[in-house]
């Protein structure tokens, strides 16, 4: 068959395209893991040693759920939007929100201020979580969109590793917290301006092409109603895969908001900003490979493995779960070898389960599944496990708060193996599903 692509788009411009959303999801969590990096320093600054130390983990736990409710609650406005309007304009204005706020984060003078502009980097980043993976979609077709969102999603571990290196290097530098804030706001707001340059794909085009087998169709341009988005959860991979999602979320949130504290002081692996640059290039080259190896293998597999994004997803959390429970007990340096393997396992699913959500989805309403996703994964996730993990630490240990991580690896993996069954027939009833659900009335 051959492909037929968005509108005028030639291979260099997709190309451009697609690395400009890297660059941009990079800084992005480059801005959204300074927090994380920088905690105990900041506690020390809102609450020094003078003062009551009643529940400061818990609190500081907060600031992560702070920026997490405020993304998935406007995600689904912005992903309703982006069903709309243009979505790199969209990217453009939530790039320049969050590199404002991350700056204004330098500026806090006290906790209720650092919590404030931590919730507006999360309204930031709402405006482009849910459409940025749309845009891939409408780049490329279903054989080759899960290495492409691999690419796309490869830029979190990276992000997230140099969020950790860039405030190592800020303390270790001009010992202040506040300077690795200020560092990404000029970068910021130039990647939003190089925003408005970009022309917008058609939407579904490659969708449709495919789905008719020509050698050029017309994109799904009908409107869509309120009762159609009901149609996501009669989608049995969406729902596993959302699911499955939010357990690994809640691990992952809890593991790289608390684990620089659990290594620099309850295992003595050397002080924070050594513990910081450390874990920022396990996470850096673990993630990288993973993910991109993981874009790879459900691309190469799914024609031989019915459900292969599920079970390539999986596995990895299968593989991590033991490896993740041993390096809490094992001593260093062995530790940071099973701590690095686990990384790498966990960070397998991250293009073949954002590969599901877009194959398995209508591109009219495709926006929107991807907000809602966001706002399941984190309302049940990363909103959660920094403060609960916080708050059992505060009564027994760290390593008790990441055992019970470990319970959520486990039962993510479960989930994406059960999803296994029903991917083939939810990828090719992504367009007609909703075609014949919009033409029946009497659905509720």
């Amino acid at each position: 068959m051959k492909t037929v692509w968005p509108g005028s788009w030639s291979g260099w411009q997709r190309t451009a395209a697609l690395g400009m959303l890297v660059l941009i999801n990079m800084f992005n969590y480059i801005d959204r893991y300074l927090v994380a990096a920088v905690e105990p320093q900041m506690a020390e600054s809102f609450f020094p040693p003078d003062q009551p130390q009643e529940l400061v983990k818990t609190r500081m736990g907060l600031l992560m759920p702070a920026f997490m409710v405020s993304y998935m609650v406007v995600a689904p406005l912005f992903g309703w939007l982006g069903d709309r309007y243009s979505r790199w304009w969209l990217i453009a204005l939530g790039i320049a929100l969050w590199s404002l706020a991350s700056g204004g984060s330098g500026l806090a003078s006290s906790y209720l201020m650092l919590f404030v502009t931590r919730c507006l980097v999360g309204v930031g980043e709402g405006a482009y979580g849910p459409v940025a993976p749309t845009v891939i979609a409408d780049l490329y077709p279903v054989a080759q969109r899960g290495r492409a969102l691999s690419l796309f999603y490869a830029a979190i571990p990276v992000g997230s590793a140099l969020g950790y290196l860039l405030s190592g290097v800020m303390l270790w530098w001009t010992n202040n917290w506040r300077t690795a804030f200020y560092a990404v706001l000029p970068p910021g707001l130039l990647l939003a301006v190089l925003c408005l340059f970009f022309p917008e794909p058609q939407r579904g085009q490659v969708d449709q092409a495919e789905k008719s087998n020509l050698d050029s169709a017309a994109p799904s341009d009908r409107k869509v109603t309120w009762r159609d988005y009901a149609l996501l959860a009669r989608i049995p991979s969406y729902v596993l895969c959302t699911l499955g999602m939010t357990a690994m979320t809640f691990a992952v949130g809890g593991i790289a908001f608390w684990m620089p504290r659990y290594l620099s002081e309850d295992r003595n692996a050397g002080s924070l900003d050594q513990v910081n640059i450390i874990f920022g290039i396990i996470i850096a080259a673990t993630g990288l490979l993973a993910t991109l190896a993981g874009g790879w293998m459900g691309d190469t597999l799914r024609n031989r493995w019915r459900g292969a994004y599920f079970l390539v997803s999986a596995l990895g959390m299968f593989v991590a779960l033991p490896l993740f429970i041993a390096a809490l007990w094992l001593p260093f340096p062995w530790a940071w070898g099973l701590l690095a393997g686990s990384c790498f396992c966990l960070f397998m699913n991250t293009g073949p389960t954002n590969a599901i959500l877009a194959n398995v989805t209508h591109p009219a309403i495709r926006a929107t599944a991807f907000a809602i996703n966001i706002f399941v994964i984190h309302a049940l996730g990363d909103v959660l496990s920094p403060a609960v993990i916080g708050f059992i630490a505060d009564h027994s240990s760290l390593e008790v708060g990441f055992l019970v991580v470990a319970g959520f690896i486990a039962f993510g993996g479960l989930l994406w193996f059960l999803g296994a069954r029903f991917l083939d027939t939810d990828t090719k009833l992504a367009v007609p599903r909703l075609e014949q659900f919009h033409q029946r009335p009497d659905q509720p």
